[in-house]
């Protein structure tokens, strides 16, 4: 289930895409999950572990990847236990932390509206204890913190 803390969260890593430069790991990269992620969000190729072929920049490092991509792979596969600010992602990254949250219990921290779509979803909202699943319901609460 995803789970939502919504505004500031004092314990939320600020810039995932920072923490990502300094902590991945070269197998994560290759996953399908990562593959598929950097593919779809920055329309790129991963090549290797230290090569991603983007159609814009040519030939990239990890380190070079969208901040975006960065958080979703922090979130499929970082171990720490730490919660990220996902509002560092664009709204092309929700249906990706969705399907990363139905692996996994993932929780996030939001400082803004993200359109997660317009079909059914499962979001504890961790600032009220409530579970929504549209956006209309998302919104009426997510409203009173972002």
């Amino acid at each position: 289930m995803l789970n939502v803390y919504l505004g500031e969260m004092e314990q939320a890593v600020y810039h995932p895409p920072t923490y990502f430069d300094n902590r991945y790991e070269d197998e994560w990269i290759t996953e399908e999950l990562s593959v598929e992620m950097i593919r779809d969000v920055d329309h790129s190729e991963v090549i290797s572990p230290h090569l991603i072929e983007s159609p814009v920049l040519g030939p990239i490092s990890v380190r070079e990847i969208s901040g975006g991509v960065k958080t979703l792979i922090l979130m499929a596969f970082d171990s720490s236990g730490r919660i990220f600010n996902a509002s560092v992602c664009g709204d092309n990254c929700a249906k990706w932390i969705l399907k990363i949250a139905e692996e996994k219990e993932l929780t996030i921290n939001l400082r803004h509206l993200m359109n997660f779509g317009s079909g059914d979803f499962e979001i504890r909202i961790l600032n009220t204890d409530e579970v929504v699943h549209n956006m209309g319901e998302f919104v009426s609460i997510a409203g009173n913190y972002v």
